[in-house]
């Protein structure tokens, strides 16, 4: 297959690149900077510009484009950076996607578009599938519009996945980095109360998931996360015995909403139990189906 993947220099773009290219893909990676390589081709998705020469041979995108989420204030112009850095890739990609159809409405093509297992909300422990509705609050709203860009491809026919991806446990991820120095301090614990479930999943199993989405006859939502989403506090204390260090000392939820404020309220302390139905109904074989398999990969590569 002939694949383009925007977002290519990401967490996940970065380990997906290597894999679709050990397939046996041809690999376009979209930049927003000058070319580097000749595997690279300029796009300009604040502007909804793309060169309509470069769709039209592609079998699949994957559409991993967006401001990465951190955990700092979210002013209004933050937050509308994410947006606009999410719908506005999604909407150029799948506008493009529409045109190559329409010139060549003979080949069959796919977009998996990266979305957030925050679509859902703050689920409490509710176990929530593919089929259960948006939430409310910032995220959830980022999400519902970010799937909601596709609508020209889906029109088009294209087969669209809307990657639902929880907490990517992997070597470089941001969660990865700080966890690890505030355990080998000494310093972890659990994060408020504890209860509100971390759905996770580890770095191998997100990128195969993805390979696996290219040829499986999935559409729709996908839940990409591991089979047993896990509390904080079981999160917490699974990670002090991989890295040996202790899990006593627990940050209030005061403490964190002064801090992190909207960020800690729903990237933090809200929980969503989110399981993978869509992914184990078309037979997906996971690699890391346990917390410490995958946090020993990430933490410990």
């Amino acid at each position: 297959m002939k694949v383009a993947v925007t977002g290519s220099s990401g967490l996940i773009g970065s380990a997906l690149v290597p894999a679709l290219r050990a397939d046996g893909h041809e690999v376009l990676r979209l930049v927003r900077r000058t070319p580097r390589t000749a595997d690279e081709h300029r796009w300009d998705p604040a502007h909804r510009r793309i060169d309509p020469s470069l769709l039209p041979d592609v079998d699949a995108v994957v559409n991993l484009a967006g401001e990465p989420i951190r955990p700092r204030p979210w002013t209004r112009a933050y937050k509308e950076r994410l947006r606009a850095s999410r719908v506005d890739a999604t909407g150029t990609i799948s506008e493009a996607l529409a045109a190559a159809v329409a010139a060549d409405p003979s080949r069959r093509r796919v977009l998996l578009s990266a979305s957030g297992i925050d679509y859902y909300g703050d689920t409490g422990a509710r176990t929530v599938t593919e089929r259960d509705r948006a939430g409310s609050g910032f995220l959830s709203t980022l999400c519902t519009e970010w799937e909601a860009a596709t609508a020209p491809a889906e029109a088009a026919g294209v087969r669209v996945a809307h990657l639902r991806t929880g907490l990517v446990l992997g070597p470089g991820a941001v969660l990865v980095t700080i966890m690890r120095l505030v355990f080998r301090a000494g310093l972890g614990g659990r994060l408020g109360s504890g209860r509100q479930y971390w759905p996770w999943i580890s770095l191998r199993d997100e990128v195969d998931a993805i390979r696996f989405l290219l040829t499986a006859d999935v559409a729709g939502p996908v839940n990409l996360t591991a089979p047993a989403p896990v509390t904080n506090a079981e999160f917490t204390r699974a990670l002090a015995r991989v890295l040996h260090r202790p899990a006593a000392l627990p940050v209030p939820s005061i403490a964190l909403r002064l801090a992190l404020g909207a960020f800690a309220r729903e990237a933090v302390l809200s929980g969503k139990r989110a399981v993978p139905t869509a992914l184990l109904t078309a037979g997906y074989e996971y690699t890391h189906r346990d917390l410490e398999s995958a946090l020993r990969a990430a933490f410990l590569p």
